[in-house]
């Protein structure tokens, strides 16, 4: 049992993460791309931009895209489901703000992970470990999630995005 001002594990795990690699141009880093992500805009844009440059694959990049935003909106379906708020310790420096008090799951790693599955798929290169990574620690580092918030939104997205591109090979 934890202790009456004792953080608990998951809180101890952000924040250590949070001071191992919070730095001025971390935090910076870590901004940009919370804006590029939000909503799931940046990824979205994106999409659009494949679909005006590889007109040979246009329908493709627009359902990968509209993929990508589905994933954002199956992530806020979860939350108002789940309800977690986010982290809130002294423990704990919140950088950024965020459009809700809702945490789980991070909606920024969803619609990353989809993205990359996707746009994998379609530049044939392997978008992920690129991606996904840099956007999860971002939202540890900005202090908005707890470390299984980014987890389950990348399975999520990930599923989202597999489930996509499967249908899409299938073309």
């Amino acid at each position: 049992m934890l202790e009456k001002n004792e953080p608990a594990p998951e809180v101890k795990v952000l924040a250590k993460v949070q001071g191992a690699i919070k730095r001025p141009a971390t935090v910076k880093a870590a901004r940009g791309l919370s804006h590029f992500g939000e909503h799931s805009a940046g990824w979205f844009a994106l999409g659009l931009l494949g679909a005006a440059v590889d007109q040979k694959r246009r329908k493709d990049w627009l359902v990968a895209a509209a993929g990508v935003v589905g994933a954002h909106a199956a992530s806020i379906a979860v939350k108002r489901v789940v309800r977690r708020p986010r982290p809130e310790h002294p423990s704990v420096e919140v950088l950024v703000g965020t459009p809700s008090k809702l945490s789980f799951p991070s909606s920024h790693a969803t619609s990353t992970t989809a993205a990359a599955v996707l746009y994998s798929g379609l530049t044939g290169r392997n978008l992920v470990p690129a991606l996904v990574p840099p956007m999860l620690a971002s939202r540890l580092v900005l202090g908005v999630h707890y470390p299984t918030d980014v987890l389950a939104g990348a399975a999520l997205g990930g599923v989202v995005g597999g489930l996509i591109r499967r249908k899409l090979k299938q073309r």
